[in-house]
């Protein structure tokens, strides 16, 4: 069972850069990970401290997996000083092809 997450992120003031900065060297190592489906984040044009990802898993190994990797060490160890506030909402497919 796939497993997809989006995940909000807002910045400190003054942190947006580095929040950016993080957020984007986490895309290209996290969509070479095995069981990675989908990675993506997104900037938001009417504001520029909220961030979103968008992250779909084949499994919880694979999200498991991802959660030990070395890019995601480096994320978990600066995003709270960047970060103001994070949310994440577990996503369900409503129609499938």
């Amino acid at each position: 069972m796939t497993i997809t997450k989006r995940v909000t992120f807002m910045a400190k003031d003054g942190c947006e850069n580095d929040l950016h900065d993080l957020l984007k060297m986490m895309v290209i190592p996290s969509k070479a990970e095995k069981g990675c489906l989908n990675y993506n984040i997104y900037s938001y044009k009417n504001n520029p401290k909220k961030f979103m990802a968008v992250e779909t898993w084949e499994n919880e190994d694979a999200l498991n997996g991802h959660k030990t990797s070395p890019h995601y060490k480096i994320y978990k160890k600066y995003a709270p000083q960047y970060t103001a506030d994070k949310y994440t909402d577990d996503l369900d497919y409503m129609v499938t092809l």
